[in-house]
């Protein structure tokens, strides 16, 4: 049997970059809100987004504030430095004590963390990086939501430290955005990545498998897609229905069947088996096992996905 070529993970190019394993801390900070739920450009969110699902540091139901870009003074921004620090410094000490972690890059996570005043962001950005034996940092973020003004400002602190700006994809078409209740169009997206690569930021693109309508067909272009805006690092997700969504209706009423493991597994491959070698791959499935995850089972074991995933990747000659 032939060597296994091995994928780019995330992991394996942080840890050839600094020498150790490196350890991403997710952070969600109360009052970060999204566009597409506050009413700028939709109300309701994204149709299968109810973030509590995705992210146990969670607090945004705890305050009635909402950021956003427009505001003048941020009154709560002492309370998010405090969140802050609390969950870097839990989430790390678990770390340590289960891994022996040295570095670390702060993920801010959930919702979206551009969304706010810059004097906001650049509080929180700061703060994070100064915590001992921080390398960098991870944002979460849309492309309708960030500014010249903000991507300078995240280059100039990538001449010192690991900045990466994670930009929700899901699609490259506009019917399907539409359909989500995305707010953001295909032709806003590319503009975007393309002019924080021009920039010289490191890039990475969520894609979602099994968007209502959506053929595999679609998917693999979307992929192809990202991967001609030469980002560095992909996210690969399944589209599972929790409760308290738009898509919740949908899937009630019979109108969307989730993806099935084999499809799912098949595009996935089928994907990372045409990743050109300098682009990571940060995730190549998500899940759920709680009371919130309504379809599909097989959402529930990660460690299962991720087996057969390995095991198919193998099959065409890839070790992940």
């Amino acid at each position: 049997m032939s060597e296994l070529k091995n994928v780019l993970t995330i992991g394996r190019y942080l840890k050839n970059k600094f020498g150790e394993k490196v350890y991403k801390v997710p952070i969600s900070i109360s009052g970060f809100t999204c566009p597409n739920i506050d009413g700028t450009v939709a109300r309701g969110g994204c149709s299968f987004c109810e973030n509590d699902s995705f992210s146990p540091n969670l607090q945004e139901k705890k305050t009635k504030f909402k950021l956003n870009p427009r505001i003048n003074e941020n009154p709560y921004l002492e309370n998010q430095l405090k969140q802050l620090e609390m969950q870097f410094n839990a989430t790390k000490q678990r770390l340590q004590n289960k891994f022996g972690s040295k570095k670390f890059i702060v993920y801010f996570q959930s919702f979206t963390n551009t969304y706010a005043p810059l004097s906001t962001l650049k509080a929180l950005y700061e703060k994070a990086l100064s915590f001992e034996n921080v390398i960098g940092l991870s944002i979460g973020t849309r492309t309708d939501c960030v500014t010249d003004e903000i991507l300078d400002y995240l280059l100039d602190l990538s001449k010192d430290k690991e900045i990466w700006i994670e930009f929700g994809i899901q699609s490259f078409y506009d019917e399907t955005l539409v359909n989500i209740n995305r707010g953001d169009t295909v032709s806003n997206m590319k503009y975007w990545i393309k002019r924080s690569k021009e920039k010289g930021l490191n890039v990475c693109g969520h894609l979602i498998y099994g968007l209502p309508n959506e053929t595999q067909e679609m998917m693999l272009e979307t992929f192809r897609q990202t991967v001609e805006l030469n980002v560095d690092s992909i996210k690969f997700h399944p589209l599972y229905v929790v409760k308290n969504t738009l898509l919740t209706n949908e899937f009630k009423k019979g109108r969307f069947t989730p993806i099935s493991e084999e499809l799912y597994i098949d595009t996935v491959v089928k994907s990372i088996v045409k990743l050109p070698p300098n682009i990571s791959v940060q995730r190549i499935t998500a899940g759920i096992d709680d009371s919130t995850l309504l379809s599909p089972e097989w959402c529930r074991d990660k460690h299962t996905q991720m087996k057969n995933i390995r095991l198919a990747l193998q099959k065409e000659g890839f070790d992940y």
